[in-house]
């Protein structure tokens, strides 16, 4: 990345953040994907300095046991002592741990394939299985409270399942975590009218009545979702790949998604509106689910850059919305969003 490096610097000229560095990571064949998360949460800063903290006041007292968090806290700290501002690494202890931890990540096809097959015919998507791996390491054969508090501290929020039975009108509440928000899309929509859709109310009726334990039998019953604890990070994993019946395969839906670089977060229990700034998304480039390639935008000190594996270049800001989707079907642009990270206002802007 020599001359893009170069590029890069010049383009930022005195502007360049002091201490903070841009490199791009090196790609082994199949870990895009990887890359591009890996660049989204270098660049989530409260995430990245409590993740530096840890590492920097245990290495020293040799307290870290190998595990992907371990794995994940050195290469940031590769990244952030480099002496160079801008450069290329190859994040291959991260990449061994992954596979080790992960089957789906062993094999030489494109992990994004077998990613985006397996993201959407579960509940959880991507990012929320890295994190989960994160708060699954231990140290010495004990869970150790920090692995679990910095990923739920920054990323995890609380859903609220409220069931109201129409007989009775009695509400069952029952509260579920998450650490992302998966979101169906539909064609010129927004995310403000996604997140509307995901808390809109249900009626469960006919074979899908629910069980009231006050009337003691099953009764209508309206359903909704609604969050009770809003995230500091709030990750939205927008649905792009799905299963088509009559194809008897995975599509992915090029639908025109805005998504906006702030956000007012407004389904929430107590009705406030939660502010958010967008400060990255992970694009899936290519026309499916079985081919193509994904980069990351990310915010920094009020610049935006690209990451494309090992390269790194500045772009305007007014070059995000060319990743909104496509408003037709069929369109020569196949770079779409697919997984956005905002950050909550409330923990003071980005500066």
């Amino acid at each position: 990345m020599g001359a893009a490096g170069s590029k890069l610097e010049k383009a930022l000229g005195d502007q360049f953040p002091e201490g903070e560095r841009y490199f791009g990571l090196e790609n082994f064949g199949n870990t895009c994907y990887c890359n591009s998360v890996l660049q989204a949460l270098y660049f989530c800063v409260p995430f990245r300095e409590q993740l530096l903290e840890y590492y920097g006041n245990n290495k020293s007292i040799g307290e870290l046991e190998e595990n992907l968090l371990t794995c994940l806290a050195d290469l940031f700290s590769q990244i952030s002592s480099q002496k160079k501002k801008t450069g290329v690494i190859a994040p291959k202890r991260f990449v061994q741990r992954l596979k080790k931890q992960n089957e789906i990540f062993r094999s030489y096809m494109h992990q994004k394939e077998a990613h985006t097959v397996q993201n959407d015919q579960e509940t959880s998507p991507p990012s929320e299985k890295a994190a989960n791996g994160l708060t699954n390491g231990t140290i010495n054969g004990a869970k150790k409270d920090p692995l679990v508090t910095w990923v739920h501290k920054n990323f995890q929020g609380i859903l609220t399942n409220e069931t109201r039975c129409l007989q009775c009108e009695t509400v069952t509440a029952r509260d579920e975590t998450f650490l992302d928000l998966s979101l169906d899309i539909e064609q010129n929509s927004s995310i403000t009218s996604c997140l509307k859709n995901f808390s809109s109310t249900e009626t469960l009726n006919a074979e899908d009545k629910f069980f009231c334990d006050k009337c003691c039998s099953l009764q209508e019953a309206q359903k909704r979702m609604k969050i009770k604890k809003p995230p500091h990070i709030l990750v939205i994993h927008l649905k792009r790949f799905k299963y088509m019946e009559q194809l008897g395969r995975y599509k992915k839906l090029s639908y025109r998604v805005v998504f906006p670089l702030e956000l007012k977060l407004s389904n929430t229990v107590d009705e406030a509106d939660i502010e958010y700034s967008l400060f990255a998304v992970v694009v899936h480039v290519g026309s499916g689910p079985n081919h193509g390639h994904y980069v990351s935008l990310v915010k920094s000190h009020n610049h935006w850059l690209f990451f494309d594996d090992e390269n790194v270049e500045m772009i305007d800001e007014s070059a995000v919305q060319t990743f909104f989707g496509s408003a037709q079907e069929y369109s020569s642009n196949t770079d779409h969003g697919y997984i956005l990270f905002y950050e909550s206002l409330g923990l003071g802007n980005r500066s």
